[in-house]
């Protein structure tokens, strides 16, 4: 079903930066797998979620399996090792322990036979941001350089939620994230939208003016 979701699916939604900039292979995964759950009971497409964070969760937090899918030498029989420890820890992750479900067991057998394990994080980002679509959410990611203090997340969180943006959804959700190469300030990425406010814009903006001026 996954397979022909994915040879039949219509262009790609177009996503914002978000987290890691999916790709565009990335994304045709994510249209593809959105689209097969979205003929499912509407439970599937929660499940499907659910299931993917959990993949998610157990690639950051084992080191063999992050290495595992994005080494793209590893033979046929190594490759069916990799994906069954993935499912497996994923299952464990399982609140009721429940079995994965095809759709995304297919999902991760396409991408290993593709030689595209390595898209696994953008095509997850990319659905996510498919069903936040969807349901009418508005997913607000707020990448700082630091922890943002409490106060000035707080400030941040009501000027985002009085946007056009935030008022015509139904709901906001917004994450801070940390990455210390942006030195200071922060970036926002919502929607189709970025907002580059980070110290490491500015100095590549001012490098780029010298550079152009000698």
């Amino acid at each position: 079903m996954l397979a022909s979701a994915f040879r039949t699916s219509a262009t790609p939604v177009v996503l914002g930066r978000g987290r890691r900039a999916a790709s565009s292979i990335a994304l045709k995964y994510s249209n593809a797998i959105y689209s097969a759950a979205l003929k499912q009971p509407p439970q599937v497409l929660t499940k499907v979620q659910s299931e993917l964070h959990a993949i998610s969760k157990s690639v950051d937090e084992v080191p063999e399996l992050k290495a595992f899918i994005t080494n793209p030498t590893l033979s046929a029989k190594d490759r069916a090792l990799g994906l069954d420890a993935i499912l497996a820890r994923a299952e464990g992750l399982s609140p009721k322990k429940e079995a994965i479900s095809d759709l995304t067991k297919n999902l991760l057998f396409i991408l290993a036979e593709n030689g595209r394990l390595a898209e696994v994080p953008g095509v997850i980002e990319g659905f996510d941001e498919l069903v936040a679509k969807y349901r009418g959410e508005l997913e607000v990611l707020v990448t700082s350089a630091a922890p943002l203090p409490k106060d000035i997340a707080t400030k941040l969180e009501t000027i985002l939620r009085q946007s056009q943006a935030a008022q015509q959804a139904k709901s906001v959700k917004v994450t801070n994230k940390v990455n210390p190469s942006l030195l200071g300030g922060f970036v926002v990425d919502f929607g189709d939208k970025s907002i580059d406010l980070s110290v490491f814009s500015r100095v590549n903006k001012l490098n780029n003016i010298l550079q152009q001026s000698v």
